[in-house]
């Protein structure tokens, strides 16, 4: 009989990988993953950034394991296959003319929307290879009210969605984000959403924080309230510790739950 968790997919920043810790993703969390891998569970890091900042991060973490799948920029799926990563070509594909197609009508109004922010903040607003419209906000609370302006906008266009993470945040297809992308990979491994764990810390990980697309969930100490409330109210895990270390701990306690061996803690 295969074990109930078959898939774990972790977002990074903030909830794997702490940037000014040592190492920046604890060791104890690296032992749970490979230990698991070791049994043929697969690991994703399903992630906002894009695959040279994020295997640069990983170079620098020096990580004794390597993650199976990626998901960059909450909607592109890449494989692992050796020591190379290799693009789901049918998804990503699939991804790419979707965001164009909604992408033609938000360039219309580009001169409007960015007005507005610049009239009122001090934010930086940009284009990149993913969203016509980009932006860092000053602080929270402006990425705030720019956050609510950007969910307004979306009303007056079909699929449009806003993907935010602390004062960063763009404009993606609704159809596209970490939960569909695990769910897509879920297929792939002929596994539903009873056999895959995720955990995440912020507003870009709830569309994967949800039964629809994972069964056991993970929230660390340093994850901002709604994520909190939301693992809460779906049963499942939210830790005293931060970052990769809650991540530890919430592997432990669904892994016991489901009488898994498990390594020696720290």
């Amino acid at each position: 009989m295969a074990a109930p968790i078959q898939l774990i997919s972790t977002d990074f920043d903030g909830t794997l990988f702490a940037e000014f810790e040592n190492p920046p993703i604890p060791v104890s969390v690296q032992e749970l993953i490979g230990a698991q891998q070791a049994q043929g569970v697969k690991w994703v890091i399903n992630t906002g950034r894009d695959l040279s900042s994020l295997q640069e991060s990983l170079a620098r973490a020096k990580l004794s394991i390597t993650p199976d799948f990626l998901v960059l920029v909450e909607r592109e799926i890449h494989v692992r296959r050796d020591n190379d990563f290799f693009a789901c070509e049918e998804w990503n594909m699939a991804c790419h003319q979707a965001h164009e197609e909604v992408f033609r009508r938000v360039r219309r109004d580009l001169v409007r929307l960015r007005s507005w922010v610049d009239y009122q903040f001090n934010a930086v607003v940009y284009e990149d290879a993913y969203s016509p419209f980009c932006l860092v906000a000053g602080n929270r609370a402006d990425a705030d009210r720019i956050h609510a302006y950007m969910n307004e906008y979306c009303l007056e266009i079909p699929d449009l969605q806003v993907v935010r993470n602390e004062v960063y945040a763009r404009f993606a297809h609704r159809a596209y984000n970490k939960g569909r992308a695990l769910a897509e990979i879920g297929r792939q491994l002929g596994l539903n959403s009873g056999n895959i764990l995720a955990a995440g810390d912020h507003f870009n990980d709830l569309p994967m924080l949800h039964p629809e697309f994972a069964r056991f969930l993970i929230a660390p100490a340093n994850a901002i309230d709604p994520v909190k409330q939301a693992v809460r109210e779906h049963g499942g895990f939210v830790s005293e510790l931060p970052c990769g270390h809650g991540v530890a701990a919430g592997l432990r306690h669904w892994l016991a739950a489901a009488a898994y061996p498990l390594p020696p803690a720290d």
